[in-house]
């Protein structure tokens, strides 16, 4: 519950933190269905996410990219930079999701067209993520308001600088590493676990921005009390 705003005003609310909750849990169960859920299923671990469209998981992995597409384009933020990196937001998860990697290719060299766009889509992707969580979370709080300022601040700029870290150390694998060392480390799935961190670093910005993480349970469970209980009479108020 949202108190203190208008109706008009308490659906909207509520509809942007839908939206944000919606994004941010779609981002944390994205790898843990993927990975974990797969191989309980018996597909063995990729090594990376994109992979798992070559495998049974293709419709989920698909799936939840064009959701989180779908909710990032009905985003609005408070400008057109806002408005704009929604929309980069979602034609770059849209560019994942229906451009496939090419099958057992290293991210970097790949036989097609659709392989190369969904390296670009990727990058952009992790991108937008990271300047959400950097630049217009931190600004966007303040405008809202919202509780515990300092709290959400710095949830949204470790997440920013875990996705930018991420992003570094994957690009180090791609472009400086030699064939021998990333064999290596492809044994053990390096970047499918540094995409799952990059993941759940964007899920918690968006969580947090949905009001998930650092609930406001007091600040409303106080509200909905001051709604039940009747205010003193005054003086004034007494029947005569």
């Amino acid at each position: 519950m949202i108190p203190d705003y208008p109706d008009q005003t308490n659906v909207l609310v509520v509809s942007y933190l839908t939206i944000r909750r919606a994004i941010g849990v779609s981002g944390l169960l994205l790898p843990l269905v993927l990975g974990p859920g797969g191989w309980l299923f018996g597909i063995p671990f990729q090594h990376n996410i994109s992979s798992y469209y070559h495998t049974g998981m293709r419709d989920i992995f698909v799936g939840t990219l064009c959701a989180i597409g779908i909710f990032l384009y009905c985003y609005r933020g408070y400008d057109w930079i806002e408005n704009w990196t929604a929309n980069l937001g979602c034609a770059s998860a849209l560019g994942v999701a229906l451009f496939p990697l090419d099958f057992n290719s290293d991210p970097l060299v790949q036989k097609s067209l659709t392989g190369y766009l969904h390296t670009f889509s990727g990058g952009v992707f992790f991108l937008t993520l990271a300047f959400y969580s950097l630049y217009h979370f931190p600004r966007d709080s303040q405008r809202e308001a919202e509780p515990h300022l300092q709290e959400r601040r710095w949830i949204y700029r470790a997440s920013g600088i875990v996705i930018l870290i991420s992003l570094v150390t994957m690009g180090g694998f791609l472009f400086v590493l030699n064939s021998q060392w990333k064999q290596t480390l492809n044994d053990y799935n390096f970047l499918f676990w540094m995409e799952w961190i990059a993941i759940w670093a964007f899920a918690a910005a968006w969580l947090a921005k949905g009001r998930t993480i650092i609930a406001d349970i007091a600040v409303d469970v106080l509200a909905y009390a001051n709604q039940l209980i009747p205010k003193r009479r005054t003086g004034n108020d007494r029947p005569q």
